[in-house]
């Protein structure tokens, strides 16, 4: 198993287009890791293929991704004693999770607030309501100028959050409020967002490296 620096290191020599985002990929990591340790929580927004990119994000987190991921034997031993029967499938399958979420999914929360109120806030909205301090916001705008993205990262930093963008070009508005900007160079969107997926595969696969070994035993406590 590759360290989690050798894991960045593996991905600018599979992609050397990337080499001036190894210093901001090492950031992110620092801080999604802070954030996991301390029970904290990931939110992910984006707008088209970035909202699906969002999606898939937290898919790589929320269960094994390159490797499995045993639960803690503290949950272990609830789930047998809450059940006995059910307990012993649930601990054979359940899988370890680093607690992410999606805003791009809420349908009936977001065509309301785009009906009743403002279309560009409602990543600003789930944000206000979801996010808590140490929590990370981890943003994807190809252009970096995303209204509802902007929106949002503003309330995020209000609110104490970090915030990860995913973004290309000259990095746009979001480079002047995000913690972190992973600016992938390339000017098109499909060829941004062609380069985020080796990007934030690396990091949920550091961040699997991080919390358990190839056995899917726990390393790290979050």
């Amino acid at each position: 198993m590759l360290s989690q620096y050798e894991q960045v290191n593996d991905l600018l020599e599979r992609y050397p287009v990337l080499e001036k985002c190894g210093q901001e990929i090492e950031k992110a990591y620092v801080i999604l890791c802070h954030a996991f340790e301390n029970g904290k929580k990931v939110l992910t927004a984006g707008n088209g293929g970035s909202a699906a990119d969002a999606e898939h994000i937290v898919g790589e987190l929320m269960k094994g991704f390159a490797n499995p991921r045993m639960i803690s034997e503290d949950m272990h031993r609830k789930l047998m004693i809450t059940d006995p029967e059910r307990g012993i499938n649930l601990c054979e399958k359940l899988q370890g999770a680093l607690p992410a979420m999606a805003l791009t999914g809420h349908i009936a929360l977001s065509t309301a607030y785009l009906n009743d109120v403002d279309g560009s806030l409602i990543f600003a909205q789930q944000l206000l309501g979801y996010g808590n301090p140490g929590d990370v916001f981890w943003a994807l705008t190809t252009s970096g100028n995303s209204e509802n993205i902007l929106n949002a990262a503003v309330v995020a930093k209000a609110k104490g959050l970090k915030t990860i963008a995913l973004t290309g070009k000259d990095g746009g508005l979001i480079r002047n409020i995000a913690d972190v900007s992973i600016i992938v160079p390339e000017e098109e969107t499909y060829k941004i967002q062609e380069l985020h997926l080796p990007i934030y595969h690396t990091l949920c696969l550091m961040m699997e490296n991080h919390f358990w070994n190839r056995e899917g035993e726990i390393k790290c406590r979050q």
